[in-house]
């Protein structure tokens, strides 16, 4: 046990370095190439941040847990909304564009929305609630939708920033270097910490959906909690909001969407409908926050972080 809690401390402080190198490469490409930060925010550090997900989420669908692999992901959009905005917002208000609001927040309501239809079969046809292959190759082809979108606008138009002077530009080689050792730093971190957080949750004896919803959720989501973070202390706002708006559509189009296509499907019926709205609700207070005067504030972020603590809480007694 102390060597798991040890190891788990090594994640940690791998994981911190890792996305503070990895912040720095991705907004020095974002300059190089005068790519908008929040496409680069939506993608590269969207994808780099959730790769323990997938990587989780394989690993427990060859291991016929189903049930890990929806909790990881239904906890992880919780818990990147409302721990991670809200902790970031308390570093800094977090200044939101005009275009997240119009078009990517709506689009991360859109999948929410999707994930909750393909989940309601037995309030829809009344059948058992089960995501079967179909609903796993619906997520993925949505997804492609999303990238195509992305594509449309990397194409379409480049952002024109505000040179601050006092910023260090990497080199694009030397960006790309920062990238990917961030990456491969993150993806260790957060590997020694989820497996060691297991470890010690399961000699407790936890149920799955728990394990899922929790340890797994917080650790796999680890990556964007303190990617955001760092990226808004160092202003990067678009990363910051970007990182998890399109860590949250990764999770729904191929976290979930590729596994399930894979292997099969998975029985929802241990995810009750408390777990659902708080799914859907998460997204949509980050969408009314931000609508309202194109930041999320503060206040707002305590709001979010009150939340958190009263969902969890509620998990843990309902265990």
């Amino acid at each position: 046990m102390i060597l798991k809690i040890i190891l788990l401390i090594v994640g940690f402080i791998v994981l911190i370095k890792g996305a503070d190198i990895f912040v720095d490469g991705s907004s020095s490409l974002a300059r190089n190439f005068k790519v908008s930060k929040m496409l680069v925010g939506l993608t590269i550090v969207a994808f780099g941040t959730s790769a323990p997900e997938l990587a989780v989420s394989i690993k427990s669908m060859i291991s016929n847990s189903g049930d890990i692999v929806l909790g990881n992901v239904i906890g992880s959009n919780i818990l990147n909304i409302l721990l991670i905005i809200g902790c970031s917002s308390l570093v800094h208000d977090l200044k939101v564009k005009n275009d997240t609001i119009k078009k990517e927040l709506p689009i991360l309501l859109l999948f929410s929305t999707l994930l909750i239809v393909l989940m309601s079969d037995f309030v829809l046809s009344g059948q058992v609630d089960l995501l079967d292959r179909g609903d796993g190759i619906t997520l993925v082809l949505f997804f492609l939708v999303f990238i195509y979108y992305l594509l449309h606008m990397a194409l379409s138009k480049k952002e024109k920033e505000v040179e601050d002077k006092n910023e260090k530009i990497l080199s694009i080689p030397k960006s790309i270097v920062f990238i990917i050792i961030g990456i491969g730093a993150i993806v260790l971190g957060s590997d020694l910490a989820v497996n060691n957080a297991i470890g010690i949750a399961s000699a407790l004896g936890v149920s799955e959906r728990i394990i899922g919803l929790t340890i797994i959720a917080l650790g796999t989501s680890l990556p964007e909690l303190v990617t955001s973070i760092t990226a808004t202390r160092k202003g990067e706002y678009d990363i910051a909001i970007g990182n998890v708006v399109g860590s949250n559509i990764f999770n729904i189009g191929l976290v979930l969407g590729i596994p399930i296509a894979i292997f099969g499907g998975i029985n929802v019926g241990t995810f009750n409908m408390f777990d659902i709205i708080f799914f859907f609700i998460s997204a949509l207070f980050l969408f009314l926050f931000a609508a309202n005067d194109r930041k999320i504030r503060k206040a707002e972020g305590i709001l979010l972080l009150i939340m958190f603590i009263a969902y969890y809480t509620l998990v843990i007694i309902k265990a």
